[in-house]
């Protein structure tokens, strides 16, 4: 029998970014849509590709737990549990989808996440924390460090560094911390930050999935910010300067020692529609 070749599919999407982390995002709310990781990463490819962090499709709540549901993938076709700045861009791409007012919930892997919307900035809360660890010793690059790990939703490493964050050769000590066998088996982000002022942080992050540095991360701004609270005894609310030169802000509460009510605060830009052949 012959074997008749598939149809192109013409993917039709949204180009965002969350102050300068971005996203292909794409409507599947009828279910139809199937992507492999191999069509991720072209997705994603910034030569061959329309260029991304980030895969998010929006789809329908199937367990009536939130408003609607997210399935997204990093930019090397695996899936993630949670992306702080894809969830901004993520409620923005639904308000204009579905004409939703002040807020949102959609459902991810890490949990339910509630988006209220302040104009072209979004207020997302976050899932309670877990597995806060500080002042981890850790052999990176021949010499130790002060390591403190916090999940925000992913598994992150926080490094406070005394040099100046610009010199920090993240592309280096990044996947080597990534990786590390303190890590295992998942492995972790990692977020190289400096204290600029009383509270105030510079953030650095070398995104795994992503396997570089990218422009900014959400979890990884709100686990700097929230381990910053713990060693320098900052109050909330927090601000966090990243790469790209953007400010985000991490709200949050103590109750009986947890962290709680924790919310990340920052831009949600639309960058263009577009369509694909895949």
């Amino acid at each position: 029998m012959e074997l008749i070749p598939s149809l192109p599919m013409i993917l039709e999407f949204t180009k965002m970014n969350g102050a300068g982390n971005d996203f292909v995002l794409i409507d599947n709310r009828e279910g139809k849509i199937r992507l492999n990781a191999g069509q991720i990463t072209r997705l994603c490819d910034r030569h061959r590709g329309v260029g991304a962090d980030g895969v998010i499709l929006l789809t329908k709540c199937v367990s009536q737990k939130a408003d609607w549901a997210w399935d997204f993938y990093n930019s090397d076709g695996s899936a993630a549990d949670m992306c702080g700045n894809g969830a901004r861009c993520f409620a923005r791409f639904v308000q204009r989808l579905t004409g939703a007012k002040k807020s949102l919930t959609f459902e991810t892997r890490a949990g339910v996440i509630n988006a209220v919307f302040q104009k072209d900035r979004v207020s997302i809360g976050l899932t309670p924390p877990k597995d806060l660890r500080l002042k981890d010793k850790i052999k990176v690059a021949g010499q130790y460090l002060v390591v403190n790990s916090l999940n925000t939703g992913v598994p992150h490493c926080v490094v406070f560094v005394p040099e100046i964050l610009d010199q920090i050769p993240v592309e280096e000590w990044g996947p080597e911390i990534r990786f590390h066998k303190h890590y295992a088996p998942k492995g972790a982000n990692v977020n190289f930050a400096q204290i600029e002022g009383r509270g105030t942080i510079r953030v650095r992050t070398y995104e795994r999935g992503v396997e570089g540095e990218t422009l900014a991360c959400g979890t990884g701004v709100t686990a700097s910010a929230l381990v910053a609270s713990e060693l320098c005894h900052f109050p909330s609310p927090i601000k966090v300067r990243v790469k790209s030169g953007d400010t985000l802000e991490v709200s949050f509460e103590k109750v009986g020692g947890q962290f709680a009510n924790v919310r990340l605060t920052g831009p949600a830009d639309f960058v263009f529609d577009g369509k694909m052949i895949m």
